[in-house]
């Protein structure tokens, strides 16, 4: 399928290029116009936080984004005369504003501290979550003139209207301080490794290109699966990486050929049969993988892997086909551009061999596979340990933003005043009949219970919507909202307070929402969906790698490896954000939880993603195989010789994903240091130390396909392409001997090699 897309793009090069221009262009337009509709909250989250939501979107009712204006002095008292008119002018102000409701004095509901040196004014701020976060600004400025007046008191605002605007503000910030970051990057590391301008801007030009054009399909089929904000930086992430990658793998083989004598026909072709199918196999894979994250049943996690789906077969689809016909239309043009230095032609011998450094390490891994394997696992095992210790959840706000934030100390000072989650927990009940004396009774028993009971605290809240049978009732929990404490006083909400008091009252639902119980459902909906979702890319991935290579050891040790090097990435990340090791030198500290979604993103995409080195390299080795050479021979050549673009395309993706590891919030450092780190192993100790040591122990064992296996569909290239390494001759030769690179082409394939050969025009 590769090799024919190739070829059919290299015959009518016009109609690809400029049908992939229009495809981008009316992609990019449509989704424009059409708008992104985003997960709803009713959505978002599974269990009772669902529940509640849906309750209240059906009676037509939007949870507030509430807001805390805290005002405190260090000598003065609630009592004295300055500290009550500052508390005035901050409910007159706001208030002023038209932008608020229901502004509550600390005076009427009692919210002043124990040492009374502190006091919250709460409040309301007017529509649904985006038009709050438009309206808080006003506020906000009401809030800092009183704190203008009155230099010598803190008055400062927190709450969800205020942290969704700096939220909002700072992820747009850190996404195009992101694009224009690793786009330079990539372009960087291609100039570095083609030394070419032309050859450099060709993958970045079609990832680019590709990523305009998924964004642009996301966002029109969002009326049918909702996106989120994180399914687009996940996008231009993975977008960025793959994209650039799989058009590195099939010009640096094209490049290679040409290198190598041949015409640039046949060039394209190699290219085409090769490079063209093991970028086709990893894309295959990563969607796959990607979909297994629909089996988790959450919205977020399905926005994130339909929009990496999207990125991934647009990213495929350009390499096979634009990449081509512009291959085929500039021919040995592609190397113009060439830069001082970086731009002397190389050597034939390290183009193909990865020169002195990776001579030096493949070398000793040769001579002495068994020690070089255990070594190697030694170490994954050893950075793999923390990951026994990793704990998850679903970071708190002040976990969430970088230390010394703004938010975050208004934040500790007001959970200093007043001890217990900031968050409350909110029972929605709905009832037959909301104003009943049996259900007025409950809802004033379940206040008094959880004022009483010693795991939650007041002030209790209770919101009565008759005309809808609603009633919202806000409960502080103990602790510091996902913490053990906050958990056990949930639990205790949910399976002691409910269900004694307003569940009493046939006919009634009460689910329990909040922060803390979002965070604690979404933990349990993962922790059941992910055996499923691991279970499912695990499978799929042996048997796509049994398929394409008709080895059981080569499935085996794919998955293997695949894993190993998950569990390094998992262990590194445990040590650094929750432990704190190494935390200060990426902008962080240890937060004491891994972000409960982190850990299965990482799983789903590593899975995907690092299918690009073991494909392109196993294909490698098996080509060579497939031409006569020893399995050991074969993976030394094969190694060898892919080598630099493994580097290559290794040096970007780390490159791109370290890019995310700086920014502001906690998730996305997680997510980029997790996916730079697993990365880097897998292109280092897994492709340079461990593949080849373990497939020359297993030598001829490599290939190995038991009989009641033989009925499986043939995807392997096989002999379709000329020989381009050493022939059936050299069967002795030394594999741990630095490879001297392709011989000539021998006397040619015969029989059905011939046949093979002229199905794809070669």
């Amino acid at each position: 399928m590769a090799a024919a897309m190739g070829a059919w793009s290299a015959r009518h090069r016009k109609t690809a290029l400029f049908g992939w221009l229009l495809f981008v262009i009316l992609s990019a337009f449509l989704g424009g116009l059409h708008g992104s509709t985003e997960v709803a909250d009713s959505e978002a989250m599974p269990g009772q936080v669902s529940r509640a939501a849906r309750i209240l979107d059906e009676a037509g009712l939007t949870a507030p984004a509430s807001e805390t204006v805290l005002v405190q002095s260090a000598t003065l008292t609630a009592d004295a005369p300055t500290f009550r008119a500052a508390v005035e002018q901050v409910v007159a102000g706001v208030n002023g504003t038209g932008r608020a409701t229901d502004v509550r004095s600390p005076y009427d509901t009692g919210a002043v501290s124990a040492d009374r040196h502190s006091v919250l004014v709460q409040l309301d701020v007017k529509g649904e979550r985006k038009e709050a976060v438009a309206n808080v600004t006003a506020v906000l400025d009401a809030v800092a003139a009183v704190q203008e007046h009155h230099p010598d008191l803190t008055v400062a605002e927190l709450g969800d209207a205020s942290s969704g605007k700096w939220i909002d503000e700072q992820f747009s910030s850190d996404f195009t301080r992101a694009e224009w970051t690793a786009v330079p990057l990539a372009l960087g590391i291609l100039l570095i490794a083609f030394g070419a301008l032309v050859a450099a801007l060709l993958p970045v030009v079609l990832a680019v290109t590709a990523f305009v054009a998924a964004g642009g399909l996301v966002a029109l089929s969002s009326g049918v699966l909702h996106t989120t904000d994180s399914a687009g930086s996940v996008m231009l992430l993975v977008g960025l990486a793959v994209g650039v990658d799989y058009c590195l793998f099939y010009l640096r083989r094209e490049r290679e050929e040409r290198a190598a004598g041949r015409d640039s026909a046949t060039a394209l072709k190699i290219a085409a049969a090769t490079s063209g199918r093991a970028v086709l196999v990893s894309g295959v894979t990563v969607v796959v993988a990607m979909a297994g994250m629909f089996l988790t049943g959450i919205a977020e996690f399905r926005a994130m892997a339909y929009a990496t789906i999207l990125v991934v077969i647009t990213a495929v689809l350009g390499s096979l086909t634009v990449l081509p016909a512009l291959l085929s239309m500039l021919g040995d043009r592609v190397e113009r551009g060439r830069l001082p230095l970086l731009g002397r032609p190389r050597r034939r011998s390290t183009a193909t061999t990865g020169g002195r450094f990776w001579n030096a390490v493949l070398t000793p891994v040769l001579r002495r596979p068994l020690a070089a394997a255990l070594l190697a696992c030694a170490v994954l095992l050893g950075l793999a340990a923390p990951l026994l210790t990793m704990r998850t959840a679903n970071l708190t706000f002040r976990q969430q933003l970088p230390a010394g934030n703004a938010l975050v100390a208004v934040s500790d000072k007001i959970e200093a005043a007043f001890p217990g989650s900031p968050a409350p927990a909110s029972v929605v009940i709905k009832a037959a009949d909301i104003d009943s004396p049996a259900m007025t009774a409950a809802i004033a028993d379940l206040r008094a219970r959880a004022l009483a009971g010693g795991r939650t605290h007041g002030p209790v809240n209770v919101t009565v919507h008759p005309e809808q049978n609603v009633a919202t009732v806000d409960i502080p929990l103990n602790g510091s909202g996902n913490d053990a404490t906050s958990v056990a006083a949930l639990k205790s909400l949910r399976e002691e307070l409910v269900p004694a008091t307003v569940l009493r009252v046939p006919g009634t639902e009460a689910p329990v929402t909040g922060r803390t119980a979002g965070s604690h459902d979404f933990n349990a909906k993962m922790t059941g969906s992910m055996p499923l979702v691991l279970g499912f890319v695990v499978v799929f991935a042996f048997l796509l790698m049994l398929t394409t290579f008709r080895s059981l050891a080569v499935a085996a040790t794919a998955v293997l490896l695949n894993l190993l090097s998950v569990g390094a990435a998992y262990g590194v990340l445990t040590l650094v954000f929750q432990h704190g090791v190494g935390a200060s030198l990426l902008g962080t500290a240890g937060v004491g939880a891994v972000e409960s979604w982190v850990p299965l993103f990482l799983f789903v995409i590593l899975f995907g993603l690092s299918m690009d080195y073991h494909v392109f390299v196993v294909s490698r080795i098996k080509e060579g195989h497939d031409q006569g050479l020893s399995t050991r021979a074969a993976v030394a050549h094969g190694i060898r010789s892919t080598a630099g673009v493994v580097t290559s395309a290794a040096a970007i993706m780390v490159a791109v994903f370290a890019v995310f590891g700086t920014l502001s919030m906690q998730a996305m450092k997680q997510m980029g240091v997790g996916l730079a780190v697993a990365v880097l192993i897998d292109a280092t100790l897994i492709r340079a130390v461990l593949l080849p040591a373990v497939m020359t122990l297993l030598d001829e064992r490599n290939w190995y396909l038991p009989r009641r296996l033989r009925w499986l569909p043939d995807l392997s290239h096989g002999g379709s392409v000329p020989p381009t390494g050493p022939g059936p001759a050299v069967r002795g030769a030394d594999p741990t001997a630095p490879d001297s690179g392709p011989t000539a082409p021998d006397s040619g394939p015969t029989g059905s090699e011939q046949a093979r050969h002229r199905r794809i025009g070669v």
